[in-house]
């Protein structure tokens, strides 16, 4: 054995004895394990696609933790390893997987929104799926009986209503109360260069929001992970293990190797998502039921737009909102999905399309929905008024001011951005 290859032998049983001798104590703790960056200026990123290693790419960092620990994964089609699904690559290497908890769109990342996800098996390989988007959305004491780490690794896209960060605070929590070690496989944030928009006010707190962040965070999810353990944001703070991406900034462009969801098929959505996902809460279709979903806007009464198109229900959306009308409005179809990354919430749109709408007095949907991806019930009522963008803006700047110093502390990467 040559001296490079035992130095790292020494180093691996040395990291795993000292966080063994961490989780004995059984005190809650937060860990970021070795993190590597590089300092990469804005100027330098605006057309580059850089690489770098993903935390579940990190294996020498996490597997001497997890070698002899009895395993839940909370996982789906987005948990690669290069082209292999993570769940492959750790049963290859002999872990001990228990089973896999499966969130929004299920484990294969097919099914549509909100459509409910049962438990099952998995017919490749026999590992039981705990459904926790259903009747239950928290893992139950039965569910973590048997395991010592739950490891999360999802892609997300950095929006406070994309509900895989809901979930990963009920799977926090349930570690936390039941003594489970938590660990995230840290990911890139697509909108991770910027955070904007409203906070959450807390009598607004749903499922589609559970946390005082904007709209826009601009956290990868393990550092949103760290806020909500530090912060007391769970019932019980729970052992929280981050392996962090190599060689990441936050004013990186990633590309997503994997569509995050049914109904954001390309980059082009990611980076629309965070904008266009309030027309949810109104009449207007954001183009669910095409093959242009969150890429175009629309509805039969609206008089102006240079597009059109029609729903039908598809994979992504059983019961796609305007199913079979001719919706007319906004498409963006244009293919350099660079040209929609912005680096503030653009609501302009959702201004111009309330102002034409006809009936305005229906334009959002009675059941609150709107209210709660806001966050709060002003911007309804500042869009009712047809106050401006400006306006608009000008009523979350004290909020994002003082996000932006909570933040600080929790930031793995570096970051550039600053308020205007």
């Amino acid at each position: 054995m040559n001296r490079n290859l035992k130095l790292f032998v020494f180093s691996l049983v040395l990291f795993s004895t000292f966080f063994s001798s961490c989780l004995s104590t059984r005190v809650a703790e937060s860990v970021v394990l070795p993190l590597e960056t590089i300092a990469i200026s804005p100027l330098e990123t605006k057309n580059t696609i850089y690489r770098f290693a993903l935390g579940n790419e990190r294996m020498d960092i996490y597997l001497p933790l997890l070698e002899d620990a009895r395993i839940g994964l909370v996982v789906n089609h987005t948990s690669l390893i290069n082209d292999t699904h993570i769940v492959d690559s750790l049963i290859a290497l002999d872990l001990d997987i228990k089973k896999i908890f499966a969130l929004e769109h299920g484990y294969r990342g097919k099914a549509a929104n909100g459509e409910r996800i049962d438990s099952s098996v998995d017919p490749v390989t026999g590992l039981p799926i705990v459904s926790l988007y259903g009747k239950n959305k928290k893992p139950t004491k039965e569910d973590l009986q048997d395991l010592d780490y739950i490891v999360f690794d999802i892609q997300d896209v950095g929006t406070r209503f994309y509900t895989y960060i809901s979930s990963m605070h009920y799977v926090m929590e349930a570690c936390a109360e039941n003594n489970v070690n938590f660990m995230v496989l840290d990911r890139p944030n697509p909108n991770g260069h910027f955070f904007d928009g409203p906070v959450l006010k807390d009598e607004f707190r749903s499922f589609v929001g559970m946390h005082n962040i904007p709209v826009v965070h601009g956290l990868t999810v393990g550092e949103l992970a760290l806020m909500i353990n530090d912060l007391g944001w769970i019932t019980k703070k729970c052992n929280l293990f981050i392996v962090p991406c190599m060689n990441y900034s936050h004013d990186q462009i990633y590309k997503l190797r994997e569509k995050p969801s049914p109904n954001l098929p390309n980059m082009r959505s990611v980076y629309l998502y965070p904008s266009l996902c309030f027309f949810e809460g109104t009449r207007i279709s954001v183009g669910r039921g095409t093959d242009f979903p969150f890429q175009q806007v629309g509805h039969p009464l609206l008089k102006e737009g240079r597009d059109s198109f029609v729903p039908h229900p598809n994979e992504g959306s059983k019961y796609p909102k305007l199913e079979g009308d001719t919706c007319r409005g906004i498409a963006f179809y244009d293919e350099e999905a660079l040209r929609y990354r912005k680096d503030r919430l653009d609501l302009s749109l959702l201004i111009d399309i309330y102002e034409q709408y006809p009936e305005k007095e229906d334009f959002f949907l009675e059941n609150g929905f709107f209210n709660l991806l806001a966050g709060n019930a002003q911007l309804q009522q500042q869009i009712r008024e047809q106050c401006s963008m400006e306006e608009i803006r000008s009523s979350w700047r004290d909020d994002l001011l003082k996000f932006s110093e909570l933040r600080k502390p929790f930031l793995l990467y570096p970051s550039s951005f600053t308020l205007l």
